[in-house]
């Protein structure tokens, strides 16, 4: 016994299990005593005493709150809430090869584990979260999920049961995890140990809080970031920009913020201003900011050998190395310099001192000049040759190997952004950024879901990804409205999507237009900017709809605040599944395709083409008014709801003071920018 736990010694494996707070236990399991990971854990994480313990003829039982762990001297582990089960290891028979089963190692050449972890399945059991994944439902019951990040794909490895517990796989390497009728399987290819915690709690919102009690709660969300963001790949100039901002504000449009996108700088890893392109980028901060304007810049974590920086960095070790040499690991890209492609290096952002150097970068270009918000690109990190080929495996970081510290690259990309903007005292900073891990949150790291098709089928995959992030325990996400790749603006067919898309984003944290609008991106190249990407550039009948939802997103922004401030004291996600808020009401878990704003409005957005009306479910508990006709629904029912271009489905929880009408979509009403 310890005094936080239990450690037992096993023929060729050690156990040690230990209380992580209120109804939380950490369960840690190798083949020798290892130092863990504990990136993902918050600073005042740490394990405490338990409330009890049993010490049994055949077993050692720990208890914490409302659960309990049982450790039995033969090896197997359960977890209970009471006496009833919560998640165990399958049964074996010690007398019987092989001695563990559901744990298994295997030691590779580099000295790492590759570990697997087997619990029992469940029937009705029901999994959510594993980040942003683009799948036809909710519930991973009968999924294999990739435990990797790439471009639109976020694995954060944290899961909630709909048997009222969490699990956390507390290891940053590459591997995948298995809902199977007959198990749950959770595997790694390079570990230092098996290390997991079990959670629970009454309520999904409960378990959620657990799992952010763990891994740290997102800081408050600026007022200022509720607003409109502009943003189109890429803006070529100073010139350009500004022309777009200024034609943007004289229309009366709301807009907090506009981007300026990759390419603006001299070379990759320069970190700086393309002087004759942007020859007073500080004017330009300046005066948008006059306008209530904030400004994001891209940032890259990729260093090109023509960049002033690259020859220091490489000196310094701060370049992520290929394994087993001294030369920095490179894979292909364009460069300003080079537009036919480069072997480009990749910034170390697990070693701090690269953290360091980056910030000092930022610092010297952008927030000296009052910006202090930050698009974080191509983080996952984008280590390919070509589309087809990832290199994990090849890739060595200060941390560790690649196959077993990869996942955890986007956490630090946005700590070296976010512990730079705490230091220079800029606390209204954003970032946003591609790929997050668990704990991204702590660093305030608003994700969007990558550069996705223009179609229909890739905003019906929104909808998961996005309500999937937030039971992941990221509270700050969102999506390229209309899509990035290959639209027509001219095209009926992109003319409604993007519509149905702003409809869909308006209710979401982050509310942002962005993509290429080249019918041919991947034939255009890298350099193309695309066509125009403003709300006036898709046709005056879907200009006018979406003036009615930049005027309606003013109206809510009071109430998308109070919801990001719930984030931040309770984790509370503001985008709500129906199963979350509902966990009682079984239908409630079948819905896949609406979601609620906090508690009092729900919606279920058009994602089909053509589709001008669709089935309605009204969780059971609470009555819902139609904004639009104030007919009014009881809880617990289906209905058909019409749905004509210029609306969509929305629904006010009867009770709540907010009194949304159609009136807020009307696009004469002034603007609320706030500066």
């Amino acid at each position: 016994m310890t005094r936080t736990g239990v450690v037992l010694n096993l023929p060729g494996e050690t156990v040690r299990i230990d209380s992580w707070g209120d109804s939380t236990f950490r369960v840690r399991a190798g083949t020798m005593p290892v130092t863990s990971f504990d990136l993902a854990l918050a600073d005042g994480a740490v394990a405490t005493a338990p409330t009890a313990v049993q010490e049994l003829d055949d077993r050692i039982v720990l208890h914490s709150g409302d659960v309990s762990v049982s450790l039995e001297l033969s090896g197997r582990i359960s977890f209970f809430r009471g006496t009833e089960p919560l998640v165990a290891e399958p049964p074996f028979d010690p007398r019987e090869p092989p001695l563990l089963p559901h744990r298994r190692f295997h030691r590779s050449a580099s000295g790492l584990l590759e570990t697997t972890m087997t619990f029992d399945a469940y029937d009705g059991e029901s999994f959510y979260g594993l980040g942003q994944h683009s799948l036809p439902h909710l519930d991973l019951r009968g999924c294999v999920v990739e435990l990797v990040h790439r471009n639109t794909q976020v694995s954060i490895p944290a899961v909630i049961s709909s048997r009222g517990y969490g699990m956390l796989w507390n290891t940053p390497s590459v591997g995948q995890v298995e809902f199977a009728a007959n198990h749950t399987r959770w595997h790694a290819r390079a570990a230092r140990e098996i290390d997991y915690f079990v959670y629970s709690g009454s309520t999904p919102a409960q378990v959620l809080g657990r799992y952010h009690t763990l891994t740290g709660f997102a800081p408050k969300f600026p007022h200022w970031a509720t607003g409109y963001w502009q943003s189109k790949s890429y803006y070529e100039s100073q010139e350009e920009l500004m022309a777009v901002a200024r034609e943007h504000l004289s229309r009366g449009l709301p807009l907090t913020a506009i981007f300026v996108d990759y390419m603006h700088w001299t070379h990759m890893g320069n970190w700086d201003w393309d002087s004759e392109l942007w020859p007073d980028p500080a004017a330009m901060v300046a005066e948008l900011a006059e306008n209530g304007v904030r400004l994001l810049v891209s940032v890259w974590p990729h260093v090109s050998p023509l960049s002033e920086n690259h020859a220091p960095l490489e000196a310094d070790g701060q370049l992520v190395l290929a394994t087993g040499t001294e030369s920095p690991a490179v894979f292909s890209y364009a460069d300003r310099g080079s537009p036919g492609g480069l072997d480009l290096s990749l910034l170390d952002l697990t070693n701090s001192d690269a953290r360091g150097f980056l910030w000092d970068r930022l610092r010297r270009s952008y927030s000296s000049i009052g910006i202090s918000s930050f698009w974080l690109d191509a983080c996952e990190p984008e280590i390919r040759e070509s589309t087809t080929q990832f290199r994990e495996e090849t890739m060595a970081f200060s941390s560790g190997p690649g196959v077993e510290v990869s996942g955890s690259f986007p956490l630090h990309f946005a700590q070296a952004v976010r512990d730079g903007l705490t230091a220079d005292g800029l606390d209204d900073g954003m970032i946003l950024i591609r790929s997050a891990w668990a704990g991204s949150q702590r660093y305030g790291a608003a994700v969007w879901s990558g550069d996705i098709q223009s179609t229909w089928e890739a905003l019906q995959g929104q909808l998961s990804a996005g309500l999937g992030m937030m039971v992941s325990g990221i509270p700050w996400w969102t999506s390229d409205i209309g899509g990035f790749f290959d639209s027509d603006i001219e095209s009926p067919y992109f003319r409604e999507l993007v519509v149905r898309w702003f409809q869909f984003a308006v209710l979401w944290p982050v509310f942002r237009l962005h993509g290429n609008r080249h019918a041919d991106f991947y034939n255009s190249g890298l350099f193309s900017t695309g066509d125009p990407n403003e709300v006036w550039s898709f046709g005056d009948e879907a200009y006018d709809v979406i003036r009615g939802l930049l005027a309606f997103r003013e109206r809510i922004r009071p109430y998308l605040q109070e919801q990001m401030d719930l984030a931040t004291s309770d984790g509370l996600p503001p985008i709500r599944p129906l199963w979350f808020a509902y966990p009682d009401d079984e239908a409630a878990r079948a819905i896949d395709d609406q979601f609620l704003l906090g508690r009092d409005l729900l919606a279920a957005p058009i994602v089909h083409a053509g589709e001008i009306e669709r089935t309605v479910y009204f969780p059971a508990g609470d009555s819902w008014r139609d904004v639009w006709s104030d007919t009014v629904f009881a809880g617990g029912s289906f209905a058909e709801v019409v749905a004509p271009i210029d609306r969509f489905p929305l629904f006010e929880r009867v009770g709540s003071v907010l009194g949304v009408t159609g009136d807020w979509f009307d696009a004469s009403q002034s603007s609320t920018r706030e500066a």
